[in-house]
C-alpha cells in the first residue's frame, strides 16, 4: 500500500555556516531510508500523468516502484533507458512545473519528490561503480582534469552495431557539447553512429559547466557523464569553433555526413541604459564563466581571478540571477538582487528563490536600474533606480511593470552583474549564411524532428528555442538524433 504522508519528504542541506562561505553543494540528497519512504508515496497511477510531464519521457512510476523495493540498480537503468545524464536533471531540472505539476498526489497535498528521486538512484549508481567517491559529489573542487587523465576510450564497435551506407561508417558531427549535444551524442553513439562533438571552450559541457554553480552542480557528476560518451566512442574536440576554426564544409570535406547543432543561447543581454560598459559591470555570463569554468572561488589556486566587490547588485530575477547572487554572496560580498517585478512573477524555481534568500540575498523588488554611475576611476559606484508598478499582463502573461514618477533613488554597487537572458550565439549561423534562421536569431528548425532546412543537417536546444532548460534540451537533442538515425535508416 502506499504511504499516504501528504508531504514530501525534505531534503537535507547544508549547514547554513558553510552555504554562505563555501561551493559545497548545498542539497545533500536523500539517504536510503527517506528514498524508500519517498518512493512508497507514489500511487503507481496507471494512466501516468507525470510521463507525459517529462520532456523526455522517463519510465517514472517504474523507476520509482524499483527504489521502493530496494532496487536501486534497476531504477538508475530504467531512468538511463531515455534520460543520458540522470544525476544532473535531478538536481537542476524544474520537475514542480513539469512531472511533478501532474503528480496525482499534488491534488490533496504535496507531489512525490520525483526529482530528488532520480537523483538518489543516480548517485547511488555512480557510488556504486567506484567512478566518484562520496565527497567528490558533495564537495568537487579538484582542478580541471589534464590531457593524462582521459579516460581510455572503448571501441564503439564493442558497444554497438554500427549503421553503415555501403562499407561505411556514418560520420555525424555534433556541434556543441551543452545538454543537447551530449544527449543527442550519446543517442547517435548507441545506435551505431561514429560521433565527434566539437566545443568552442576548452572544456566541454556547456551551461553544465560554465554557466551552473558547484554548490548546485557539482562538476565531477559532469565530468562523469561527459565521460561516459567518451566511453561510447564519441570523440569531443574542444577549443574548435565551428564557424571559425572550421566550417560545415570542411567537415563535410572529412567525411561528416550528418549534423546536429547544439550550439546554445551564450549572447548575452544587456540593459541598454547608460554607464553599462564602466569597469565592475559583468553579464552574468562572463560573472559565471569565470567563476565557474575558470575556477576564480579558487584563486589563487586557480589561475583567473575576479573583481568581486563589497556591494554587488544582480539584475534579473530569473534562476542565472540566482546563481549570480549566490555566488557573489560566497565571495564576500553584501548583495542586492533588483527585479522589475515582484517575487510571484519571478522566472527562477521557487527552491532557488528561497535558497537566496535564506543565504542572505537581499530582494530589491519592483525596481529597474535607468543608469550606471561611475566613480572618479571609472568603476561603478551605484545604480540609479526606479521604482515600479504593475499594470496589465503582456505577452507572456504576466502584469506590465510601470515606472512610478518621481521615484528614483540610488542603490550603491561596486560591482553590478546583468542577467536578463541571453540569445543563440550568431558565430556559427553566420558562417552558414544560407541556414535558415527565425526573426529573433534563432535556427530555424522543425520543433519535433529538428530538421533545418539544409539536408543533413538538424538543430535542438535553445539555438532553436531561446534560453530553456536543461531537460527540454536533452530531449530535443535525443529527437533530433533520432530523426537522423531515421534518415539513414531510409536511406540504406
Amino acid at each position: 500500500m502506499p504511504d499516504m504522508t501528504p508531504i514530501k519528504n525534505p531534503m537535507p542541506l547544508l549547514d547554513m555556516a558553510l552555504r554562505q562561505t563555501s561551493f559545497n553543494e548545498v542539497a545533500q540528497g536523500y539517504d536510503e531510508e527517506t528514498a524508500r519512504r519517498e518512493a512508497r508515496r507514489c500511487l503507481r497511477c496507471k494512466n501516468k500523468p507525470c510521463v507525459a510531464g517529462c520532456p523526455v519521457q522517463v519510465a517514472i512510476p517504474e523507476f520509482i516502484s524499483a527504489i521502493a523495493c530496494g532496487n536501486d540498480a534497476e531504477a538508475y537503468d530504467i531512468i538511463r533507458e531515455t534520460n543520458a545524464l540522470p544525476a544532473i536533471c535531478g538536481r537542476v531540472c524544474p520537475q514542480e512545473m513539469q512531472c511533478e505539476r501532474r503528480c496525482v498526489r499534488g491534488i490533496k497535498g504535496e507531489p512525490v519528490a520525483i526529482g530528488r528521486l532520480e537523483r538518489y538512484a543516480a548517485d547511488t549508481a555512480i557510488l556504486s561503480d567506484g567512478d566518484a567517491a562520496p565527497d567528490a559529489l558533495k564537495q568537487s573542487e579538484a582542478q580541471p582534469r589534464t590531457s593524462s587523465e582521459e579516460p581510455q576510450v572503448a571501441s564503439c564497435k564493442a558497444a554497438t552495431a554500427h549503421i553503415e551506407t555501403g562499407k561505411k561508417t556514418v560520420k555525424a558531427a555534433v556541434i556543441g557539447s551543452g545538454p543537447a549535444g551530449l544527449s543527442g551524442a550519446g543517442t547517435l553513439a548507441r545506435l551505431g553512429f561514429d560521433v565527434a562533438i566539437f566545443e568552442a571552450l576548452h572544456e566541454p559541457g556547456g551551461v553544465l559547466t560554465y554557466g551552473i554553480p558547484e554548490f548546485r552542480l557539482p562538476k565531477a557528476l559532469v565530468k562523469r557523464e561527459i565521460d561516459s560518451l567518451r566511453s561510447l566512442g564519441v570523440r569531443i574536440e574542444t577549443n574548435t569553433v565551428v564557424g571559425k576554426s572550421i566550417t560545415i564544409d570542411d567537415l563535410r570535406e572529412d567525411g561528416y555526413a550528418a549534423f546536429l547543432i547544439g550550439t546554445g543561447a551564450g549572447l548575452p543581454s544587456f540593459l541598454r541604459i547608460p554607464g553599462e560598459s564602466l569597469n565592475g559591470v559583468y553579464t552574468a555570463n562572463e560573472f559565471l564563466t569565470r567563476i565557474n569554468l575558470m575556477k576564480a572561488y579558487m584563486f589563487p589556486d586557480a589561475d583567473t581571478p575576479i573583481r568581486v566587490g563589497k556591494k554587488t547588485a544582480v539584475f534579473g530575477g530569473g534562476n542565472v540571477a540566482m546563481d549570480a547572487a549566490r555566488c557573489a554572496l560566497r565571495m564576500g560580498a553584501d548583495v542586492s538582487l533588483v527585479y522589475r517585478r515582484g517575487r510571484d512573477e519571478m522566472p527562477a524555481r521557487a527552491e532557488e528563490i528561497e535558497h537566496a534568500q535564506e543565504e542572505g540575498v537581499r530582494f530589491e523588488l519592483l525596481t529597474n536600474p535607468i543608469e550606471f554611475l561611475a566613480d572618479d576611476s571609472g568603476t561603478v559606484r551605484a545604480a540609479r533606480c526606479v521604482r515600479m508598478e504593475l499594470g496589465t499582463p503582456d505577452a507572456s502573461g504576466r502584469r506590465k511593470p510601470r515606472a512610478i514618477e518621481g521615484s528614483e533613488f540610488e542603490l550603491a554597487c561596486d560591482t553590478a552583474v546583468i542577467a536578463i537572458g541571453n540569445s543563440p550565439n550568431p558565430v556559427f549561423v553566420k558562417s552558414v549564411p544560407e541556414l535558415a534562421r527565425t526573426a529573433w536569431g534563432g535556427i530555424d528548425a522543425d520543433p519535433q524532428t529538428g530538421k533545418t532546412n539544409l539536408p543533413g543537417v538538424y538543430a535542438a536546444g535553445d539555438a532553436v528555442t531561446g534560453a530553456a532548460t536543461v531537460i527540454l534540451a536533452m530531449g530535443a537533442g535525443r529527437r533530433a538524433a533520432q530523426e537522423i538515425v531515421l534518415e539513414y535508416n531510409n536511406s540504406l
